[in-house]
């Protein structure tokens, strides 16, 4: 990673809540539990990380989230937190999409630090509903990065198809399928070849972290208002437990801006 570049780094889209900040080589990183839990954490973890690394938060490059698709209440907590922290500290956003951080993460377990090997990856991530949200990528080494095979895209278990969206770049290199949506629909799952390997990964901060830099210098970060949830799915309605889990997740996040307002006074 760039010495040069210092980041803080968030993924509340899946029930895992994980955290790292970044300073030159170093790295701090916390994970814990996410889903319900993600709001109330959140903003306490990444100042303690920030505190560990030494940093304030206007002195990072930006601050990166991963923007969905994933949970829609970890989604909302994760723009509302990058929104006010960026807003408060002057600095821009940099959203992710999570799946391509489930295939970063992939590639860094598979591959560990062979940067210039190409690899294929199907990323798949458990969408709840008895749905799947599914993408594929193409990484082409250090100097090059990820290029998008197939669009995100979110259906049912049964449709998935690695067949002619992976084999055919076969040549090109390894090819696998990555993300949690395994355990509950691998028998569903009937398109994905036998033989393919089937990665287990999460859309880490620490995947984040490494997507950084590259996203950075392709001028992808946004200011602070321009932090917006990636759902791909759109639902109109919410069950009653949905509804309850939004009002206390708006209720924490009122409280969390309240807290940055204390951390960072504006001018």
């Amino acid at each position: 990673m760039n010495s040069d570049l210092q980041f803080l780094a968030f993924d509340t889209s899946t029930d895992v809540l994980s955290v790292a900040v970044n300073r030159g080589e170093q790295t701090w990183v916390h994970e814990g539990e996410g889903g319900a839990q993600a709001s109330a954490h959140l903003i306490p973890v990444a100042m303690d990380l920030l505190a560990q690394a030494g940093l304030q938060l206007s002195e990072l490059t930006a601050i990166v989230f991963g923007r969905g698709p994933g949970s829609f209440t970890g989604l909302r907590t994760a723009c509302s937190v990058a929104q006010g922290l960026a807003y408060g500290a002057h600095v821009p956003v940099l959203p992710v999409d999570t799946l391509l951080a489930v295939a970063e993460q992939a590639r860094f377990d598979f591959q560990g630090l062979a940067q210039d090997k190409s690899l294929h990856v199907l990323a798949l991530l458990d969408a709840r509903m008895d749905e799947v949200y599914s993408a594929a990528y193409a990484w082409q080494g250090a100097v090059l990065g990820w290029h998008v095979l197939q669009d995100l895209r979110v259906s049912k278990p049964e449709a998935v198809d690695a067949q002619s969206t992976l084999d055919a770049q076969a040549g090109a290199g390894a090819c696998l399928c990555a993300g949690n949506a395994f355990a509950h629909y691998a028998e569903r799952l009937q398109r994905l070849p036998a033989l393919m390997p089937r990665v287990q990964a999460m859309p880490t901060a620490q995947a984040l972290l490494r997507l950084a830099p590259a996203l950075w210098q392709a001028g992808l970060a946004v200011p602070a208002e321009q932090a917006m949830p990636l759902y791909v799915r759109d639902k109109v309605a919410h069950t009653t437990a949905e509804r309850t889990a939004i009002k206390a997740a708006q209720a924490a996040q009122v409280a969390q801006m309240a807290q940055v307002a204390a951390l960072n006074p504006r001018d």
